[in-house]
């Protein structure tokens, strides 16, 4: 549970154009997630586990800023040369609606944490960051979050989360390779949709 909800945090990076565009990352990073907490304390319904809500702000808040098909093909690793452009389509759609249902079950187990934010700096010219905060939580250790970033055009998105030193991304790397060798792209393909109708109907 702890360590879920730290991972949320990962998907919360998130804005309007506005925003992505005037601010810099680690900016970004302390306004949005303040705002999104401010909406959780707020509602009683995602406090009380409506997932579907919660579902709902993570697609509203975060989809736009993040790089899906990049997080996709680091946690496909080498393998994600092998896809067709169909295939790396329907994956990177997958993983992304597993990140979101999986994580999104965390914002209902929000208990007052707060996050701390670490200096950081952005020299101009920079195009990929990393931004350090800390999520403290009542009774337990902090948990370390690096959120790494690159800029597109004018703003800057999501495709990474490091927690405690782990990558979100490639931590599910050797599953995927796994998968692939035993079953080619099309068979991590069908695990990936096959663990989203699991979500979809535990919700139900």
């Amino acid at each position: 549970m702890k360590s879920l909800f730290s991972l949320l945090f990962g998907l919360l990076i998130a804005s309007t154009p506005a925003v992505a565009q005037e601010l810099a990352p680690d900016a970004m990073v302390r306004q949005v997630t303040e705002d999104v907490l401010a909406v959780v304390r707020q509602d009683k319904d995602i406090q009380n586990g409506n997932t579907r809500k919660a579902i709902a702000l993570v697609e509203t808040k975060v989809l736009p800023y993040f790089n899906f098909q990049r997080m996709t093909a680091l946690a496909v690793g080498r393998d994600w040369n092998k896809a067709t452009p169909e295939q790396k389509k329907r994956l990177s759609e997958e993983f992304k609606t597993l990140l979101v249902r999986t994580y999104s079950n965390a914002l209902t187990s929000y208990r007052n944490q707060t996050v701390v934010y670490k200096p950081s700096r952005t020299d101009q010219g920079e195009t990929s960051v990393v931004v350090k905060t800390e999520v403290v939580q009542p009774g337990s250790k902090p948990v370390n979050l690096d959120y790494t970033l690159e800029k597109q055009g004018d703003s800057w998105k999501v495709y990474d989360v490091i927690v405690g030193g782990v990558s979100l991304v490639t931590n599910y790397r050797d599953t995927f390779r796994q998968e692939v060798s035993n079953k080619g792209i099309d068979g991590l393909i069908a695990m990936l949709a096959d663990r989203n109708r699991q979500l979809e109907a535990g919700k139900k």
